[in-house]
């Protein structure tokens, strides 16, 4: 119990984590990072005014969170509606603290989130993810089978990991795949902007549930995707993506030879190609495995992202170290969302004030 616990905390903080480290070189050369930070490019957090800032990947990561816990405690009283709906109300929360001003109305909302002036930040918010959710707030919502667009940037791959780790054997690994796949669609319609988000939440869902080694759950992954999606014009690309990844973790490459080969990041194939290269080639170093996914020419926020939720699910929090916690962000409220997500809906004051009356203040 207290090791799947640890993997919870381990996804989430992980994420934010990479997310950090990655935010302050996200468009830099690898000239300039290794000009500025040196050979090993950043290694320790830019601190602005004593903060490791998160950038948009875990701002949205944690709101995706709050909507499956909003899904849950609705079903429990009765409400209507599936876990993407409650999703896509707390996107549209986001979305308002990329464009209001703090505080907003509470019957104007659905998350709890919007209470915490930190998130009323701009960080490198996605185009693509503000022009769906403006179109979203006026009617229109993308689906699988219903695209808004025909994106595949990162921005749905980078925030859907509380998917992944949140419904244990209660749910099939099936469901838990497509409600990704859903889930980053709302925003990205290409097939390559919502596959990868399945397969980030099929791997966390065999680290967390079935204790499997981070090789074969990627193996899996790769596997059952084409199953998943037999009709997708674009999946043998996926495939082979993935394949190379982890073929060249276990070269004798250097690690940004390698990341050159499998793209920058920049869209969503890339970036989970990038991470779970990462993520094999350092299965037991969180530290190396995070600075290996941000120090090159791409989307390192979110290449750093997805590798720290997938190694920290995988090591758990305890395995990461010290200095990647003091200074983070947000870290007590990830860490709220990560225990409220492992321990489930609950009859108390605090889960009513979350996800009920949404008044409560970190």
């Amino acid at each position: 119990m207290e090791k799947r616990k640890d993997a919870f905390r381990g996804c989430l903080i992980g994420g934010a984590v990479g997310d950090a480290l990655g935010y302050t070189v996200e468009f830099l050369s690898e000239y300039t990072i290794n000009k500025r930070y040196g050979e090993n490019g950043i290694t320790e957090y830019d601190l602005v005014n004593g903060v490791a800032q998160i950038s948009d990947d875990t701002q949205m990561t944690l709101f995706i969170a709050n909507g499956l816990l909003l899904g849950e405690t609705m079903k429990r009283m009765g409400k209507k509606g599936d876990y993407c709906d409650y999703i896509a109300l707390c996107y549209k929360d986001w979305f308002y603290t990329q464009n209001k001003s703090f505080p907003l109305p509470l019957e104007e909302t659905s998350s709890w989130l919007v209470n915490l002036c930190e998130l009323f930040s701009l960080r490198a918010p996605g185009n693509t993810c503000l022009s769906a959710l403006a179109d979203f707030c006026q009617g229109k919502r993308g689906s699988v089978l219903s695209p808004i667009n025909n994106s595949k940037g990162c921005g749905g791959v980078m925030r859907v990991a509380p998917i992944g780790i949140y419904f244990g054997k209660e749910k099939a690994i099936k469901e838990v795949d497509l409600l990704a796949a859903e889930a980053s669609a709302i925003t990205h319609g290409h097939e390559l902007g919502y596959i990868p988000s399945s397969g980030l939440a099929h791997i966390l869902y065999h680290i967390v549930n079935d204790g499997y080694s981070l090789l074969k759950a990627v193996e899996e992954m790769i596997e059952e995707m084409p199953r998943l999606f037999p009709y997708a014009n674009y999946v043998d690309d996926f495939v082979s993506l993935m394949k190379k990844a982890v073929e060249l973790s276990q070269s004798d490459l250097m690690d940004i030879d390698a990341i050159h080969l499998l793209g920058e990041g920049w869209v969503a194939e890339e970036t989970l190609a990038i991470a779970i290269f990462c993520a094999l080639r350092y299965s037991n170093d969180f530290e190396n495995a995070v600075v290996a996914s941000v120090n090159h020419n791409g989307d390192s926020d979110s290449t750093g992202a997805v590798t720290g939720n997938i190694l920290g699910a995988y090591l758990g929090l305890s395995k990461i170290p010290e200095k990647y916690l003091e200074n983070l962000e947000l870290k007590e409220v990830i860490l709220t969302l990560a225990d409220d997500l492992f321990d489930g809906y609950r009859e108390d004051k605090d889960w009513e004030k979350k996800y009920i009356d949404k008044t409560f203040r970190r």
